[in-house]
């Protein structure tokens, strides 16, 4: 897989491309609730792993930081990205999360949004302490992913849940439980301060009104209904979804470093 190009197969950028702005898990809500909790300031060095399309980094740049560093893999993403920031202050680095060649100890704040959920557990551990290295003491990791209930699913649950997902959105989604992630952010040297979550509904109306709005659920829908191919696939998402419904949920945790 190139990442250079949006890959459309991917459920992600399959929805994006079909109008969908809100790309994650726990919803517009969730990630609301995460950048309010980060408390971010005038004064604040930012830096955000995997911004895509920009839904969050508009919310970022609201509230004005000092700085705003946006670290994209895929280059198209990162240079339609680019081409909404024009300030010396803010910018997109086209590079991985796991090695961002930022300064150590040089920002303040992190956040990242459901991007670890779609790497296995060792390059999620990579991306995490790549998070610890660029923030000052003190800073703090903001995650919000896809993850998995109860805490004590059984694990052939979550063996058939990850395999099924990772079929369906054409990405090797591997959510966690609330204190498997817990676990990765510790284990790298980060303290727990806050854990949120929220369901995971991100294919059923009442959430894409409440994230999108009615005239762009209304676009979506119109653009869903006129793509069968896409059509297809994004019902056999839903379907995904809705069948392990009981075992998937999302959580948003910021961690200290």
């Amino acid at each position: 897989m190139s990442n250079k190009t949006i890959n459309s197969e991917q459920g992600h950028w399959l929805l994006a491309k079909m109008g969908k702005r809100v790309l994650r898990p726990g919803g517009k809500e969730l990630t609301l609730k995460l950048v309010n909790e980060l408390d971010i300031g005038h004064k604040d060095a930012v830096v955000e792993f995997a911004p895509g399309m920009g839904f969050t980094a508009a919310l970022l740049l609201e509230k004005k930081p000092q700085n705003y560093t946006g670290i994209e893999l895929n280059e198209e993403a990162a240079g339609l990205l680019q081409k909404r920031i024009h300030t010396k202050e803010y910018k997109i680095i086209n590079t991985s999360a796991s090695a961002t060649g930022l300064r150590d100890s040089s920002v303040n704040k992190v956040i990242g949004e459901a991007m670890l959920t779609m790497q296995p557990d060792h390059r999620k551990s990579e991306i995490i302490r790549e998070a610890y290295r660029v923030l000052k003491p003190g800073g703090f990791y903001g995650i919000h992913e896809l993850g998995l209930t109860p805490d004590y699913i059984d694990p052939e649950v979550k063996k058939d849940v990850q395999q099924n997902l990772a079929k369906v959105i054409k990405v090797n989604a591997r959510p966690l439980t609330k204190s498997e992630w817990c676990t990765l952010l510790i284990t790298e040297g980060f303290k727990i301060k806050i854990i949120a979550e929220n369901t995971m509904d991100l294919l059923k109306l009442k959430r894409i009104i409440a994230d999108e709005g009615i005239f762009r659920t209304l676009k979506i829908c119109f653009n869903i209904l006129t793509h069968p191919k896409a059509k297809r696939k994004i019902l056999e998402m839903r379907n995904t979804f809705n069948k392990y419904e009981e075992h998937l949920t999302a959580f948003a945790i910021i961690a200290e470093k």
